[in-house]
């Protein structure tokens, strides 16, 4: 069943469930597990809560068990510190009397004025010029496994434009370089509510990001003997932006190793401003098929 907007902008306004607790449902995706950026999403929104009006700067998070889709997710807020700039908190997710997921995150006053550069875009098509998630599901880029075909019919929330998608054909042509760019935005005009943005990038960056540790071996999360698995998350906001404009999301992974792959990405609005910075490291172990 695909999410609309709605659906996930419902989903990321958590019901209160007594002081510095709250409580989060996942969308109806007939997935068999939770996806992770929605615990990361969700557990920011329920930090966000208690940090006053402090815009969030950096989060960390560590997956612990897979999410049950059916079941209430609770999440435990801890006021670890209140100073004069930055704002600390800490929150624990759990279903069915264990964690799940822990995230600790930064909140920071604003402070004009303060010393600013950033790295340049990378060159990208522009993502007027790119399939779109109809296109994909379509059949437009031959030889696409139906999985990969699928997964951009399942999160309607979200609009996603690979740079090169052709590389999850059935027979690719080999190894590719350990990075890929995609352009990605909310699929529909969101309120001007900057935690609302945050947390909906925070629900982003955990898309394809994964992939690219498995790019430089000529694989994808799709491939059915790969077992992936997101085991961290890290995220720094460094400028406003919106979510519901387009931003490329430019990954790169420059390690894999023990069944770990190790990733990175940077986010750039339209205009090429650098406004978000991500890192993860997760599970890329080969089924065994015997």
């Amino acid at each position: 069943m695909a999410v609309s907007l709605a659906d996930l902008v419902a989903t990321l306004d958590l019901a209160p469930a007594g002081e510095d607790r709250f409580s989060g449902l996942s969308p109806a995706t007939g997935w068999r597990r939770i996806f992770g950026g929605l615990v990361v999403a969700q557990a920011l929104v329920a930090m966000t809560r208690t940090a006053g009006n402090r815009p969030v700067h950096s989060l960390h998070g560590y997956f612990m068990l897979p999410g049950d889709p059916e079941e209430p997710i609770g999440y435990a807020v801890e006021r670890l510190r209140d100073g004069g700039s930055f704002t600390t908190r800490r929150c624990v997710a759990s279903q069915h009397g264990r964690p799940i997921f822990a995230m600790s995150a930064s909140f920071h006053a604003p402070e004009p004025g303060a010393l600013d550069h950033a790295a340049p875009m990378p060159d990208a098509p522009a993502p007027e010029t790119l399939p779109s998630p109809d296109q994909i599901r379509s059949g437009l880029i031959a030889d696409l496994p139906p999985s990969v075909r699928a997964y951009f019919g399942r999160d309607a929330s979200i609009e996603l434009r690979p740079a090169d998608a052709a590389r999850f054909a059935r027979r690719p042509p080999g190894p590719h370089p350990a990075r890929q760019s995609v352009w990605m935005r909310a699929a529909g005009t969101l309120p001007d509510d900057p935690a609302l943005h945050a947390a909906l990038l925070a629900y982003m960056s955990d898309m394809t990001l994964l992939d690219t540790a498995l790019a430089a071996h000529g694989r994808s999360v799709f491939d059915p003997d790969i077992q992936g698995a997101s085991l961290d998350h890290s995220m720094w906001f460094h400028r406003p932006f919106r979510a519901d404009d387009w931003l490329l999301y430019a990954e790169d992974s420059p390690s894999a190793a023990g069944a770990l792959g190790f990733a990175r990405g940077s986010v750039f609005d339209r205009s090429g401003r650098l406004v978000a910075s991500t890192a993860q490291e997760g599970l890329i172990r080969r089924r065994d098929r015997g």
